[in-house]
């Protein structure tokens, strides 16, 4: 089976417009923006706020490198994804995320893997044609 490249183009588009938009709301929690004056690094506490930083950073430069096609965003987005639903599923304390969110994060981290392994399979298939 032949998975058009315009499919997968569009598909990738809207992978990074997600992840774009998780790494936006995540730098919104970082700035307070539903907090009303309470500070987010006392809401939060050092740690949890220094996770939620280094994921916004990864989302945002990975959403930038999915959407110019480039290699080391999809890697970003796989690796970010993976360590955050990680910690989450850990039990760790610092890392927080609702619902709708932990859903989201899987379904872009099983999207990315599937992209994969159909990379993999049209290199293969096109090295022994």
């Amino acid at each position: 089976m032949q998975v058009p490249s315009e499919w997968i183009a569009i598909t990738l588009r809207a992978i990074a417009l997600v992840t774009l938009f998780l790494g936006l709301t995540d730098a919104a929690r970082l700035l307070g923006v539903s907090m009303g004056s309470v500070n987010p690094i006392e809401q939060m506490g050092m740690t949890a706020f220094v996770y939620l930083g280094i994921f916004t950073i990864a989302h945002l430069f990975a959403a930038v490198g999915i959407w110019i096609r480039a290699n080391w965003g999809n890697v970003l987005l796989v690796a970010v994804t993976f360590v955050e639903l990680a910690l989450y599923l850990s039990g760790n304390p610092n890392v927080q995320m609702s619902v709708v969110g932990f859903i989201i994060r899987l379904l872009i981290l099983c999207a990315m893997v599937l992209f994969f392994l159909i990379a993999f399979r049209t290199r293969r298939a096109a090295i022994h044609d």
